[in-house]
């Protein structure tokens, strides 16, 4: 691959703007933004993508390491890889997030937090697509900060093996491989990962070195399969499955605990028949997620988990004009959630909802308009009808605008309703938000504008504190939550050989009394260089600067922010089958936590080898 393709592809995945002649953004395609596939230049919505060439040449590990390079985005982790992991989207957190993998949700019933992210490997990985700003009007609930597509890899034409070893740090050892045999008809593709680390102690007192406590190893089993067969010129079946194993030591709070440990089981399949007919492009499909967690060693709360969101859908794409399209569906959904608590009572519930909805996209020369409605019924709530409104005007290819305004709603989740924790509150209501943004992009340049609101935001109210007699209950908070800010990026080819990318997030995140909301980065800064000094060689250097952030509402506790950290990596090209890299992790050895007393990695090392036929 010469220098200009590999700069070339790279820009490609880090800029949703025009970011130099040669990049062809037409053949950047997306699918979450209207459930249809689209080229990024088509779509109003603010869209980010990433892709299988930047997430190998910077050899990143985890899925969580990847979004802290992206604009609008930030995250607080508990502890090292696979310790709980908090995503803020545009000030908004997990819970609030739509998490796709391959399409099929990823967001646990069972969780009050939404969709574990720090269980996701970034092996097998062919792009992740941001969208970013109220989404409900496409997807439903889940989505009022945005939407985030995990998309695997598939099986190209031939018979192809792959395999990959890494060591490094704190005894991290990660192996993965991967088949796939593709001809005219049919595709398919399977891949395991594995990673094991003794990694650190999760918690540790702030400014007190973390070698001083025991480690609490981590391990992860990911099998990813997809398979798709062409009946017909017209119709194709299509299925796939991944299956996330992973166990985590922790710590009991305030302890340095042997005995804790969080072992998870997560299993998402899908099925899918694709019928063409004119112009019409047919798709039913049936989705199924279970999510199973034990709680080893815990004395109170809950001890096993169980949740599962079963998803039936048809949906027809119409093309009745030429660059226009009508995407009108219909389904039906369930939540199922099952515990047992340490004293071994149970509890469980079923959420139900049907729906229907329609987008419609119009492209008229440069200017390109989207619009989007939703109707959902559900059996425990209120009906919610939720839309979205877009539009994009090209002036050419280097400069464009595009604004996008949408509604979108949380629904309670059922673990929030049954709170084994505290009081049950009958009264929960679902989050109502709205979401706008303005963007205006120039040649490599683009900065965007985004206000969100929220009502009835649900949170955790305890009103005399743990020990008091009154026991505690999520509820419905008064008035409007304010999520606002500027997102700038800019990404360019600078010589034949260097190419900048960087990216600047402007937040304020404040509650109903205008008190700034908990560890949320008022700013946050990245920057990286990549350098190309010979064809089979790649130097990176990415770094990281986090602004003020407390741990507490309203500036309270620690404050976790204010510092920078830089990464370092060496990929080599042997030849077209194996290539070797190195990276260096938190070069500078900068000591931050992210949360208050919870430990993160120093300087560390990595090596690793990609083998492929």
């Amino acid at each position: 691959m010469t220098k200009t393709i590999k700069l070339s592809l790279l820009c490609a995945a880090l800029s949703t703007a025009i970011v130099a002649d040669t990049i062809k953004l037409d053949k950047v395609i997306v699918t979450s933004a209207t459930k249809s596939e689209q080229s990024i230049k088509d779509i109003t919505s603010n869209v980010v993508v990433i892709n299988a060439e930047e997430i190998e040449e910077k050899n990143y590990q985890s899925v969580p390491e990847i979004l802290k390079s992206v604009t609008g985005i930030s995250l607080t982790t508990s502890g090292g890889i696979g310790s709980t992991t908090s995503v803020f989207l545009r000030g908004m957190g997990n819970s609030r997030t739509l998490v796709l993998i391959d399409g099929v949700r990823y967001q646990d019933p069972s969780s009050t937090s939404g969709a574990n992210l720090s269980h996701l490997l970034a092996s097998d990985i062919q792009r992740i697509e941001i969208i970013k700003g109220a989404q409900s009007g496409v997807w439903g609930a889940d989505a009022s900060a945005g939407v985030i597509n995990i998309i695997t890899k598939s099986a190209t034409k031939g018979t192809h093996l792959s395999a990959n070893v890494e060591f490094g740090s704190f005894n991290t050892k990660k192996y993965g491989s991967s088949i796939s045999y593709a001809n005219d008809s049919l595709e398919l593709k399977l891949s395991a990962n594995k990673i094991t680390t003794d990694s650190f102690s999760v918690q540790a007192p702030r400014g007190e070195d973390v070698d001083k406590y025991e480690d609490d190893p981590y391990e992860n089993t990911t099998i990813n399969l997809k398979a798709s067969y062409k009946i017909t010129d017209d119709i194709k079946i299509k299925a796939s499955v991944t299956n996330v194993d992973a166990i985590k030591d922790y710590d009991r709070s305030g302890a340095d605990d042997s005995t804790m440990k969080s072992d998870v089981n997560t299993l998402l399949y899908s099925a899918s028949y694709l019928q063409k007919a004119g112009n019409h492009n047919l798709t039913l499909k049936y989705e199924n997620s279970k999510f199973e967690r034990e709680e080893i060693g815990t004395t109170w709360g809950v001890k096993n988990f169980n949740g599962e969101t079963q998803n039936i859908e048809l949906y027809d794409n119409f093309a009745y004009i030429q660059n226009s399209f009508l995407l009108l569906g219909a389904g039906s959904s369930s939540d199922n959630v099952d515990y047992i608590l340490a004293n071994n009572s149970t509890n469980k519930k079923e959420n139900k909802d049907s729906y229907v909805y329609f987008t419609n996209s119009n492209k008229l020369s440069n200017l390109i308009l989207t619009q989007s409605l939703r109707y959902d019924k559900y059996d425990n709530f209120d009906d919610k009808t939720t839309g979205k409104l877009g539009l994009k005007y090209n002036f050419t290819n280097k400069i464009y605008l595009s604004s996008n305004i949408g509604t979108a709603y949380n629904v309670p989740n059922i673990v929030q309703e049954l709170n084994p924790w505290g009081a049950v509150n009958d009264d929960l209501n679902p989050e109502n938000a709205v979401s706008f943004d303005f963007t205006l992009a120039y040649n490599g340049l683009e900065l965007t504008y985004f206000h969100q609101k929220i009502e009835d935001l649900i949170d955790w109210y305890d009103s005399d504190g743990y020990m008091g007699p009154n026991p505690a209950i999520y509820k419905n908070l008064d008035g409007e939550s304010i999520f606002k800010g500027v997102e700038l990026s800019y990404n360019q080819n600078i010589s034949e050989t260097f190419l900048l990318s960087s990216n600047y997030t402007y937040l304020i995140a404040e509650d109903k009394d205008a008190k700034e909301l908990a560890r949320r980065p008022k700013h946050k800064l990245n920057i990286g260089l990549d350098y190309y000094p010979m064809d089979d060689l790649h130097l990176g250097l990415y770094t990281k600067y986090v602004g003020e952030r407390y741990n507490s509402a309203n500036k309270q506790g620690a404050q976790t922010g204010k510092y920078t950290t830089a990464d370092f990596t060496i990929n080599y090209a042997y030849n077209k089958y194996l290539d070797f890299y190195t990276k260096a992790d938190n070069i500078s050895d900068k000591y931050y936590q992210e949360v208050d007393g919870y430990a993160t990695a120093g300087r560390s090392f990595y090596l690793g080898l990609n083998a492929r036929y």
